[in-house]
């Protein structure tokens, strides 16, 4: 009955933001709106997938991220790929600035940074993962 439909990132500067992800995610531009006369948004696709990702403008940053314990912190949601290694490779090339990969035994993942400072997770499970797609 419920999927997720769209998820929202603050940035502090649209123009900027907008050609990090279109270059550096891939993604396909929906639709850009104003409030108040000014740029506020911008909505983008997947590619081959529906699922929405909008940049929102900010004042300031805002963590896309939570504390769990102590200094230890969790991303609010993750990207998904199907060769970990060549997206890591891909943001490496642009520049972007990640962690290394990590190997969990049931999937594999690491973070990446955006020019906010963002933190996101990329994840790519494994074959004997219960999420793994062909095991939903």
């Amino acid at each position: 009955m419920f999927k997720v439909g769209s998820v929202f990132i603050p940035v502090t500067d649209l123009e900027r933001s907008k050609k990090w992800y279109e270059v550096n995610l891939g993604l396909t531009k929906v639709d850009e709106w104003q409030e108040n006369g000014a740029d506020h948004g911008v909505g983008y696709v997947f590619e081959n997938d529906v699922t929405g990702l909008a940049l929102i403008k900010t004042e300031k940053p805002q963590p896309t991220e939570f504390t769990v314990k102590g200094k230890n912190k969790n991303v609010y949601y993750n990207f998904e790929v199907d060769n970990i290694q060549q997206a890591y490779d891909r943001l490496k090339q642009n520049g972007v600035e990640t962690t290394d990969i990590h190997d969990y035994g049931i999937m594999k993942g690491f973070d990446f940074f955006d020019p906010d400072g963002n933190t996101f997770s990329v994840v790519s499970e494994e074959m004997n993962s219960p999420y793994h797609k062909d095991n939903l």
